[in-house]
């Protein structure tokens, strides 16, 4: 069998040895070799891994794309259909209901798009093709751990590309730290249980530090020139400092006199729009380490909340 673009062994010796790492980590030889018989490299997947990144976009093409009016009238709805589950769970990990669906309808239009590859084959080949081998490894015997603990059927245990599993799209390392069985039916199934889906996600950003009584952010408008030195997360201000440097909110009223501490963001520079962002976006950049990302759920979240 052809090897990888960077493995230099054929599929067949990689998985006897990567045999032996899943069973000294507790993957059962029977559920091993159950799960894994069968499997061969997907081409596809592997293509898509090395693809590179296409010309970046605008923050503003970007927001476009992801916070479609059909995206907020949907969000809207279902925020309105979960509404009492979202509150309850919102009690135990101090998450309001609007960011919970903001992320579900990005990440997988909320559960329309959760990805139609096989988890177990998909993690497999990134991991014999040996590009982010240790990382692709660890991923698979997570996988393998969850599916032979019943969470999910094999057949059914689907997501994206690169591993990404169920309507919030967690790795298997994210499901064994944060996912959540809130209906108690002993499984924890984030591919079609709404209490489960929701809890999770909610446990994932409760435990990354969300703060309930602080938003995400805003955006804002500048009075004046802000020098690029301020701006990004890496500088964090009082918003006594940011209102002394001539930022209003967007109706030109005073920003809040209180002592938070924000950072300002200019996904698009100094030309684009300017965003004031507080520890919350933070914890939404830990989902997903990108500023067009973590805005856009913010936005998102405003918009299905409001009124």
């Amino acid at each position: 069998m052809a090897s990888g673009a960077l493995s230099a062994e054929p599929y067949d010796v990689w998985q006897s040895h990567f045999k032996a790492k899943a069973l000294s980590k507790g993957v059962s030889k029977s559920w091993f070799e159950k799960a894994m018989s069968g499997i061969s490299p997907i081409q596809r997947v592997i293509e898509l891994d090395g693809k590179q990144p296409e010309h970046k976009i605008t923050f503003s093409t970007y927001k476009k794309r992801v916070i479609s009016q059909n995206r907020i009238d949907q969000g809207r709805r279902l925020y309105k259909t979960h509404y009492k589950i979202l509150k309850e769970i919102e009690g135990k990990y101090g998450v309001p209901p609007q960011y919970i669906v903001a992320l579900w309808g990005i990440e997988t239009s909320f559960g329309q798009n959760t990805g139609g590859f096989k988890v177990i084959p998909a993690l497999a080949s990134l991991a014999w093709d040996g590009r982010r081998r240790s990382f692709f490894e660890t991923e698979l015997i997570n996988a393998l751990k969850i599916s032979e603990a019943g969470h999910i059927p094999l057949e059914k245990m689907k997501g994206s590309w690169a591993g990404a599993m169920g309507q919030n799209q967690f790795m298997p390392s994210s499901f064994l730290q944060y996912a959540v069985d809130y209906n108690g039916d002993g499984k924890r199934d984030i591919w079609t249980s709404k209490p489960d889906i929701f809890a999770s996600t909610s446990n994932y950003l409760n435990k990354k530090g969300w703060k309930h009584d602080e938003k995400w952010g805003r955006q804002v408008q500048l009075t004046r020139p802000i020098s690029p030195s301020l701006t990004g997360l890496k500088v964090k201000k009082p918003l006594s400092f940011w209102k002394n440097m001539g930022i209003k909110t967007l109706t030109g009223k005073p920003l809040p006199r209180f002592d938070m501490r924000g950072s300002l963001v200019q996904p698009d520079g100094a030309k684009g729009a300017s965003y004031l962002v507080y520890n919350n976006y933070e914890t939404i950049m830990d989902w997903n380490r990108s500023t067009y990302f973590a805005t856009s759920v913010g936005l998102l979240a405003d918009l299905i909340a409001k009124k």
